[in-house]
């Protein structure tokens, strides 16, 4: 309400204070024309995705689960002493850790922040780099640290937290695609009709047969 009050006195749409009319109100009319563009980048950037209690919760859970899953893979690293799997962790885990930083990369180069804001703040559908393989690549990141923890490890209680892990986020993904579908429209349905979810080979051969479309355009 106070917000809705404060564009009111500045277009002069709304009494003064006192209770009279503000004499400038003919003015401010005349240099609305002048502020609409601004205002409606207002109204565009307002539409980021604002955590709800429940959103709150399911993170919270998120964390506490993946922190507990690092102290599991502490305390017990290696618990049934299988190499295979232990070597299968150490490749799982570079893998993750390569495809959230190529992840960053694309987001910071093309994701068109304002200067100053995070680089998680995009205004622009990232679609190039790894961002053309799958969607959410950064969420698949994390996805797979949880997974090499569990296999890093080999104890059960931190292949239970990994499935709790693993599935908050799964619902990540899913939120975050409604959220840019609200931000930017056709943009992002076009965009997830050729690019999988998390399906890096699928992926892979989605991108080589746009390029082969594209190469024999």
């Amino acid at each position: 309400m106070q917000e809705h009050e404060a564009t009111l006195y500045k277009t002069g749409l709304a009494s003064t204070p006192s209770g009279r009319t503000d004499s400038r109100r003919k003015r401010s009319h005349i240099g609305n024309r002048r502020k609409e563009p601004e205002m409606g980048k207002r109204s565009a950037d307002s539409r980021r995705w604002t955590p709800t209690p429940k959103d709150v919760m399911l993170m919270s859970i998120e964390t506490l689960s993946f922190v507990a899953q690092v102290v599991l893979c502490i305390l017990f690293y290696n618990f049934l002493a299988l190499n295979g799997l232990l070597y299968l962790g150490w490749a799982v885990f570079a893998v993750a850790m390569v495809l959230g930083w190529r992840a960053r990369v694309a987001f910071e180069t093309r994701g068109a922040a304002r200067e100053g804001e995070s680089w998680l703040h995009t205004r622009a559908v990232v679609a190039s780099g790894v961002y053309a393989v799958v969607r959410h690549p950064m969420y698949l990141s994390f996805l797979l640290i949880s997974l090499s923890l569990v296999l890093l490890s080999q104890h059960w209680p931190n292949a239970v937290l990994g499935a709790v892990v693993m599935g908050l986020l799964y619902n990540d993904m899913c939120r975050e695609e409604q959220s840019s579908i609200e931000r930017f429209g056709d943009e992002y349905r076009r965009y997830m009709e050729h690019v999988p979810r998390m399906n890096f080979v699928a992926g892979i051969i989605r991108l080589m047969r746009r390029r082969k479309e594209e190469g024999a355009a």
